[in-house]
């Protein structure tokens, strides 16, 4: 990843991160639609078990805490980076097209033990296989370790969920144990911010 601003465009004051391939940006209501069709694709639901919801069910989740949650968490990080337990939620957009291929979020997963904030990611079924997601989860690491208190950072993938494994093992998080989380197995990983400024030279290539 090369070229990476974590600065809001000025026009419209939507927060961006920059990467190679694609850019990060918060939620707009625009997004509803790609959104909720990407949740519904079985190649994503298969490894995000309870994300296909009803239109209705996304609608308000999307409007009434995801998109407000992502503006109280850009104040947070503006105010001097407390961000508490706030999430995070980013549209992954091809440069290329302008398109909404897939989504990457950060925020705290109670199955986990503390430290445990997550990032977690999901692309298109027609996007797959040229890096997007690895660019993605190193994008916003860089962001929470360079620009809020995040000490700690954690990651799962479903043991069957192979490319997810890779993209979490690229970005040099390390392996820790098996859980359980309501009866589905997954790999949990951790990266501490100490460990990412050591490998900070590949991740941010």
């Amino acid at each position: 990843m090369k070229n990476t601003s974590t600065d809001a465009t000025s026009e419209e004051n939507i927060f961006t991160i920059d990467c190679k391939d694609i850019i990060l940006r918060e939620f707009i209501i625009d997004d509803l639609e790609r959104f909720h069709s990407l949740t519904w694709q079985p190649e994503i639901h298969e490894y995000l078990p309870g994300w296909n919801v009803s239109k209705e069910q996304r609608e308000d989740w999307f409007i009434n805490y995801e998109i407000k949650e992502n503006k109280q968490f850009l104040h947070a990080v503006s105010e001097g980076g407390d961000i508490d337990e706030l999430g995070l939620r980013l549209g992954i957009i091809l440069k290329e097209s302008g398109e909404f291929i897939g989504w990457c979020r950060t925020g705290i997963k109670d199955e986990l033990p503390p430290p445990n904030r997550e990032i977690m990611y999901a692309i298109s079924k027609d996007h797959r296989g040229k890096g997007y997601t690895t660019q993605a989860a190193q994008g916003i690491i860089k962001y929470l370790f360079g620009n809020t208190n995040v000490e700690v950072l954690s990651a799962i993938a479903l043991l069957p969920n192979v490319p997810s494994n890779r993209v979490i093992q690229k970005c040099s998080l390390n392996f820790q144990s098996m859980i359980e989380i309501n009866n589905e197995s997954y790999n949990y990983y951790k990266l501490t911010k100490s460990e990412w400024e050591i490998k900070g030279s590949s991740l941010s290539k």
